[in-house]
């Protein structure tokens, strides 16, 4: 194998090409971003970096140089046009490369409002990229008004935000409750109550009739619950849609973003995939797991077995959410769980997924032990009696150990 491609400069890219030089290949390695500015971290640019709390050169995962000094072509602000499988070159400008091995990490897109409603307007906002964000700070300004579309950990982390800057703030959710695609009610009733502790006014099973603007900036909307109110702002948080655009130029297979298998290659053997993009086995069914920690994890795993390691891939997933002073910790995939146990230790506090009395997730605020017995305790397959858990008093780190 004499060159790697790798479409897509972000957590996923950035790691596999990094991983693929420390096990020593030696060849060409070609890594491509559509974006004008090296791999950064994602996570912090809707809370520290909006914040003004870090600097753009802290965002970075790595100097610039970093990738010169390791022989990694990288090329930026280049969006690859064209896949040819047959012939195995990728396409961006007037370049045609030629790779042995294509790693596609082209990560998603945040779902926007439609333009019918007004999702065009000047002053509406996604939370993705770097241009993204510093789109939307110049309209967080003090005693304005905010609206929040969407309940998921997007959307709350916006308001978190938002509050912390000043504004009057808004969420609005068209589902029954926030959470509802991810937490339990327990975890949704958390979360309601520390944002309306902090002034934000949350909506639910309401939602968007249309965005009102004027000289194409939006002043307002209208909800579907009849209400119709003036806002400056708008946020929208519902949701990503998998960057499958040049998979489906390489005809191969797609089933909820680009299909793989356990060691990440998808039906072309010379083809590979990573990150918010890849769905994988896992349980019975095929799963896409949106976290920097998969995106490092997945992409390492690829990098190795792009040389030859034939490891399956073995995701453990685990997630976190900064919002005001709460640490929210998720270790594990709630799917199909029947009952929550609640452990109130005051200022700690975690809610344990079960399914029967098997233990599939735990989600932990401001618990780190919690957090982390419970996601040791999935990964070794072991499930204490919710009863038990749900005891404050009683000792988790021996639970553990029994």
């Amino acid at each position: 194998m004499d060159r790697i491609v790798v479409v897509g400069a972000g957590q996923a890219g950035a790691s596999c090409v990094a991983k693929v030089r420390a096990e020593g290949f030696g060849g060409a390695i070609t890594l491509i971003g559509e974006e004008p500015v090296p791999p950064y971290q994602r996570p912090p640019l809707s809370k520290a970096y909006l914040l003004g709390d870090m600097a753009l050169e802290r965002l970075f995962l790595r100097p610039e140089a970093w990738y010169a000094e390791h022989d990694v072509d990288l090329r930026l602000g280049q969006p690859v046009t064209d896949v040819d499988a047959a012939a195995r070159t990728v396409t961006l400008g007037d370049d045609v490369l030629p790779y042995d091995a294509l790693v596609l990490a082209t990560g998603s897109t945040p779902r926007r409002l439609p333009d019918t409603i007004g999702g065009d307007l000047r002053g509406v906002h996604v939370v993705r990229t770097l241009a993204d964000v510093d789109a939307m700070e110049p309209g967080m300004i003090e005693d304005r008004r905010a609206l929040i579309v969407g309940g998921g950990y997007i959307g709350l982390e916006a308001a978190a935000v938002a509050r912390k800057r000043g504004m009057d703030v808004t969420l609005i959710e068209a589902a029954p409750r926030i959470l509802g695609r991810v937490a339990a009610p327990e975890t949704a009733d958390y979360m309601r109550a520390l944002h309306q502790s902090h002034g934000v006014k949350i909506l639910e099973g309401v939602g968007l009739t249309c965005l009102n603007g004027v000289d194409g900036r939006v002043v307002g909307a209208i909800l579907a619950n009849g209400e119709e109110h003036p806002y400056d702002i708008v946020i929208v948080g519902i949701g990503i849609t998998p960057n499958d655009a040049l998979a489906r130029m390489a005809g191969v297979t797609l089933d909820n973003g680009i299909a793989t298998d356990l060691l990440g290659r998808t039906s072309d053997p010379h083809i590979w995939a990573a990150g918010d993009c890849a769905s994988l086995p896992f349980r019975g069914e095929r799963i896409r797991l949106e976290s920097v920690q998969n995106a490092i994890d997945q992409a390492e795993a690829v990098a190795k077995n792009i040389l030859g390691a034939g490891q399956d891939y073995v995701p453990r997933p685990w997630f976190w959410s900064d919002q005001y002073d709460l640490k929210l910790q998720i270790a594990g995939l709630n799917t199909g769980y029947d009952k929550v146990a609640v452990r109130d230790g005051g200022a700690a506090r975690s809610h344990w997924y079960y399914a029967a009395d098997t233990l599939l997730a735990v989600d932990a605020m401001n618990d780190p032990r919690g957090y982390m017995i419970g996601k040791r305790m999935i990964e070794a397959g072991k499930s204490p009696p919710p009863d038990v858990v749900a005891d404050p008093e009683s000792d988790l780190k021996a639970l553990l150990k029994a």
